[in-house]
Formats: structure tokens, C-alpha cells, sequence
């Protein structure tokens, strides 16, 4: 590892072969400033980042990779998609996508090391493809970027070239507490046992449910991320004191990242290992919660498509929906409104208007109730949705579709 300036950083970069193949780290801790600097000197790159935000470079000789389609490439004329599990996608940058340059945002050296901090994800299995090939890794490394442990912790041979920053972390937007989410939320708390194993990802109606579960006592963290809803879960004592808080990634408030910074129990692991569905059934009670854009009478689920276009990809829903149903007492909840407030539509639809995500759900929630699936024949699972998930404004036309479908409902 060697600590350089701006300048040889730049000069570095230069070096690349022709239209490398960049990996950065994406989600909410993309390393923005070495970004810049390889864009500045390359011309033409193809990058690689799950989940990318707004503001990564945009011209032409830059083509976007992705198997998770975040805010800054969604919608490009310039995106790749490359349908992926999450857990599966360090076997891609491996067999299919080598890169010739990873970029990390790291915590400064400690004591012989780095940490990845907020943000494990797929990078340590871009770093191991990049060491296979003799590849570039360089660390943008961050004073107030917090430590975490477990496989985010890297040996500083690790990465060639360290170049440091002093700059605050993103953080999410300041929303009020919306009043459907809430109530979305309150019936996914309902089914959430004691001693459970949770998984939940980020935004109004995971907030609302942890929300909903602080007088739960027991509770357990293996999710592939966790946001400021966990913290407030220690707080009211609802975690179990002796069991890791297990996760890939987290994004917060500054107070998360002071708890997370040093603290031995938030585990940060590889994808493959938490998304991987044998390791995830192996956590008792593990309840599951994925949204979707729509849900049909077949009990399917399209998370990924609006129609043929891709939004976002399943990530890791695939995933966890399979740990979670071999989970001794677990559930795989799909949590959604009953209608979409810009499109102006009903969520739960005859048939999916694009490719299905997942199926084979516990249970569908949305404001209007719980559809309970698992164990009921495909008619009773059509008549749990009209009846408890859909908008009323929308069930006798389902019931309609239904019938036309060989779906006898009533």
C-alpha cells in the first residue's frame, strides 16, 4: 500500500488499459472524489457499482454495469443489466466481469489496516478478482468513514494506492412519518414472533416496522443492510444483547455511524455470506420483508420491471425469500400499498406486467390487511389477496380477471 497525492493518483489511472473495467463501491458510500479523478483521466470506461446514486460521472465514453440499478444509472441509454442474485454476483466479477480497477472507500490506516467501513458488499470479491489479474485497487480513504469489523476489515497489502479525504457521509432525507407505511408497517410487525431473526431493508415501511417491534424482546439482525430502525431497536432493549447485528452494508444518521464505529457486535460480512440462502435458514424465525412494484392472483411478485424496463433488479430478494422459507418458523413477507400513488393504479394486478421477481410469499401485506398464502391452494391464495390486499376500488375487478383466469372466486 502506498499513500499518494492527487497527482500520482491521476498519473496512475493514466496507465489503465484501453476502456478498463472499473468496480466502485455503490449504495451509499460510492467513493465520489477518486471517481472523479479516474473520469478526468480516462476516456473511456465501462463502470461497474450496484445501487449507484446520483451524481456518478455521465458522458459519453462512460458505460454503465450494473446487476442492481440505482438512481444514477436507472433509465440510461448507456446501461448494461446483468440479471444477477446479489449472492451470486462475486462469481461474476470472478468468471465474467474482471476488473481492471476496483475503487473502495475506506476509514484511514489503523494499526496495519483498513476498514471498508459502511460499505462490504461485493467489494472483497472485487478485490480478489483485481489481485488474480494483477489489477489496480485503490482506496479513497476517509477520516470519517467509521470502522466496522468482520470482512470489511482488509490488510493494507490489500490495496495498492491510498489517496485521503476528510468529507461527511451521505445520510438519508428527512421525511415525515407517512400514515400508509405506518400502517403497512404495524400489520408486518403483527407477525413477527419473539426471539425472531429479522431482515428489512431501507425506506417508510421497514422504518415503520421496527418501528412497531421496539416491545419485541430477542429480536436478531441478519439482513443484507440496516439503517437508523436498528439502532432504534437497541435502544428499547429489543435485541438480543449476545447476538451479532449482521449485515453487508448500513446507511444512516450521523448517530448510526457513531454507533456502528468500533462496535464489536455489528458484524459487516461479504455478500456471499449474507445473502448465501443455506446461511440465512440457518437463523431461527428469520422473517423476511421485501416490497415490490406489483403482486398478481397468482401470488407472484415484480420487483424489478415497470412493463419491459428495468428499474432496479432483484438484488437480494431471491435470496432471502428462499433462506427464509427453509428458516425453522420463518416467514418471506412481501409489503407493499394496495395502490400506487403515481401511477394511479392498483398494486395487486390479474397478472404481472413484467417478468416475475419472486413467489411461493408467506404472506402479502399491504394498509387493507394480511393475505395469508402459505399452505393454501393457488384459488385460496387468489382469494386472500382480492379479499385482504387489494384496494376495495379494485377487488370486483380482480374478481373479474380471476374468473376469466380459471380462478373460481368469489
Amino acid at each position: 500500500m502506498r499513500v499518494v497525492s492527487e497527482a500520482e493518483l491521476v498519473a496512475a489511472f493514466g496507465r489503465l488499459p484501453d476502456r478498463p473495467r472499473v468496480v466502485a463501491g455503490g449504495n451509499h458510500a460510492a467513493p465520489m472524489w477518486a471517481l472523479g479523478l479516474l473520469d478526468a483521466a480516462v476516456e473511456r470506461y465501462r463502470l461497474y457499482m450496484l445501487n449507484a446514486p446520483r451524481g456518478i460521472p455521465d458522458r459519453e465514453g462512460v458505460d454503465y454495469e450494473t446487476s442492481f440499478v440505482g438512481a444514477g444509472m436507472r433509465g440510461h441509454p448507456r446501461l448494461s443489466y446483468l440479471p444477477s442474485r446479489l449472492s451470486l454476483v462475486p462469481a461474476l466479477l470472478r468468471d465474467r466481469l474482471a476488473p481492471d480497477v476496483v475503487l473502495l472507500h475506506t476509514t484511514v490506516p489503523r494499526g496495519g489496516t483498513l476498514s471498508l467501513g459502511v460499505e462490504v458488499n461485493i467489494l472483497p470479491a472485487a478485490i480478489e478478482a483485481a489481485r488474480a489479474r494483477g489489477a489496480l485497487v485503490v482506496a479513497q480513504a476517509n477520516r470519517q468513514m467509521p470502522v466496522t469489523y468482520g470482512d470489511a476489515m482488509l490488510p493494507l497489502d490489500a490495496v495498492d494506492l491510498v489517496v485521503e479525504v476528510d468529507e461527511p457521509l451521505p445520510m438519508p432525507a428527512a421525511t415525515e412519518r407517512d400514515p400508509v407505511s405506518a400502517a403497512i408497517g404495524a400489520r408486518v410487525a403483527a407477525l413477527v414472533p419473539e426471539q425472531a431473526t429479522l431482515q428489512l431493508g431501507i425506506g417508510g415501511v421497514p422504518d415503520a416496522t421496527l418501528l412497531a417491534l421496539t416491545d419485541r424482546r430477542g429480536l436478531r439482525i441478519w439482513s443484507e443492510m440496516f439503517s437508523d430502525g436498528v439502532l432504534a431497536l437497541e435502544k428499547a432493549g429489543a435485541l438480543d444483547p449476545d447476538a451479532p447485528i449482521t449485515a453487508s452494508f448500513c446507511f444512516g444518521s450521523d448517530e448510526l455511524y457513531d454507533w456502528v464505529d468500533g462496535n464489536p457486535r455489528v458484524r459487516m460480512l461479504r455478500t456471499e455470506q449474507t445473502n448465501d440462502p443455506g446461511r440465512i435458514a440457518r437463523n431461527p424465525r428469520l422473517v423476511s420483508v421485501n416490497s415490490a412494484l406489483e403482486v398478481d392472483l397468482f401470488a407472484q411478485a415484480n420487483a424489478s420491471r415497470i412493463g419491459t424496463r428495468v428499474y432496479s433488479g432483484f438484488g437480494g430478494q431471491t435470496d432471502f425469500i428462499v433462506g427464509a422459507l427453509h428458516s425453522e418458523g420463518g416467514q418471506a413477507i412481501v409489503a407493499l400499498r394496495s395502490w400506487h400513488p403515481k401511477a394511479d393504479v392498483s398494486t395487486v394486478v390479474p397478472l404481472l406486467s413484467g417478468p416475475v421477481t419472486s413467489f411461493q410469499h408467506s404472506a402479502i401485506v399491504t394498509e387493507q390487511g394480511c393475505a395469508a398464502l402459505w399452505g393454501r391452494d393457488a384459488v385460496a391464495q387468489a382469494q386472500q389477496l382480492v379479499d385482504h390486499a387489494a384496494h376495495p376500488d379494485a377487488r370486483d375487478g380482480l374478481r373479474e380477471a380471476g374468473r376469466r383466469m380459471g380462478l373460481p372466486l368469489r
